[in-house]
């Protein structure tokens, strides 16, 4: 028992530095596919993408031309939809990206009775802002147009009153 015990830690402390190594050497290598390797037509489809391209690891970059690979079946809904997902992705910060990757985990990991109801109420918030109007009346009011010289003087001047003040002389006696 011993013996098996003391043969079983000298081959880890044997095989785990060759291990370690190995993804070393592993994690050193560009992520495949490049760029450059990708068929002209996934290129297309992954335009938005192109400038990320580099940052993304392997595993990301395999599921973006599976889903490339998709693209000619889907319907020209999906196809917009996709387009219009990858631009706002790209558009993400780093940190944007991985926070919503961490909600995407989260929601996933729920009953599906509450992600349910979850997706519901994002439908129904999605709704109610395209119902809204542009301008909603707790909007500010929007500020005065800027007057012209001339939409100046064609303004006209309030009449001095028939009193005179202190501050205003009243009529020249005669």
């Amino acid at each position: 028992m011993v013996k098996t015990l003391v043969a079983l830690i000298v081959w880890l402390c044997l095989t785990l530095p060759a291990v370690a190594a190995e993804g070393k050497a592993e994690s050193r290598k560009p992520a495949r596919p490049a760029w450059s390797e990708l068929k002209p037509d996934h290129q297309k489809i992954l335009a938005p993408l192109a400038a990320e391209w580099d940052n993304m690891d392997a595993t990301r970059r395999k599921k973006w031309v599976s889903i490339a690979e998709h693209y000619p079946k889907m319907k020209p809904q999906e196809r917009q939809r996709l387009q219009e997902n990858m631009v706002a992705w790209a558009k993400l910060t780093p940190e944007q990206r991985k926070v919503a990757r961490e909600k995407y985990q989260v929601l996933q990991k729920l009953p599906p009775d509450k992600r349910r109801e979850v997706t519901a109420q994002w439908q129904r918030y999605q709704q109610s802002l395209a119902r809204q109007p542009e301008f909603s009346p707790s909007d500010p009011p929007a500020p005065p147009e800027p007057q012209t010289t001339e939409a100046l003087a064609e303004t006209p001047r309030p009449k001095p009153s028939g009193t005179a003040t202190a501050a205003t002389p009243g009529p020249a006696p005669q």
